[in-house]
């Protein structure tokens, strides 16, 4: 029902022609859409140019048709390197460290905690499912040449990544107008 994603990275000289959402939101929004299946419907963005004359920050709000909302931070201006997502649903949350290649599950209750280990509260369990650890790139084109050698269906469809683009392009849409709204043009200029 919701969820909290943060990808920030140190910046780079890479990749400045496009913005942060479309170098590095659009993964998560990928990831999220995967999971909520549900149609957008609202979004609110902000988003700043600070080391590059396109968007270096930005901070996404996705309410769903579903009631699931899901906030964005994408930044390539950080001190540090970090890839998470945390769901959270009744009785269970969920973290997603893409970084550590890690996932960790708590589960509140009985039934959700069986075949957990007790934590501090002993109505919550936590649970440590295994992960193989993989390079991420070297796995996605791994997958894209399977699907070629194999004429399968790829891991992530044309219809998903149209979908994501759909909604980066609605998100940077969305930053501009609300830098046309705090006249951050002028902003800039100072």
């Amino acid at each position: 029902m919701f969820f909290e994603v943060h990808r920030l990275s140190v910046f780079t000289p890479r990749s400045l022609d496009v913005d942060v959402v479309l170098d590095l939101m659009i993964h998560d929004l990928d990831i999220v859409l995967s999971f909520v299946k549900s149609p957008v419907k609202e979004v609110r963005a902000v988003g700043l140019p600070i080391l590059s004359g396109k968007t270096d920050i930005a901070n996404v709000r996705i309410e769903f048709e579903s009631g699931c909302v899901a906030n964005f931070t994408a930044s390539r201006v950080s001190t540090e390197r970090i890839r998470k997502v945390r769901l959270f649903q009744p009785r269970q949350y969920i973290s997603i460290d893409y970084g550590r290649q890690d996932v960790l599950v708590f589960s509140v209750g009985d039934e959700g905690a069986k075949g957990t280990t007790p934590s501090i509260n002993p109505q919550i369990g936590m649970a440590k499912p295994p992960v193989k650890e993989e390079e991420p790139l070297y796995a996605e084109l791994k997958s894209f040449l399977e699907a070629v050698r194999n004429r399968s269906d790829p891991v992530v469809s044309l219809g998903d990544g149209r979908r994501a683009l759909a909604l980066a392009l609605d998100i940077v849409k969305q930053i501009e107008e609300h830098g046309k709204r705090i006249e951050l043009g002028k902003l800039v200029k100072q």
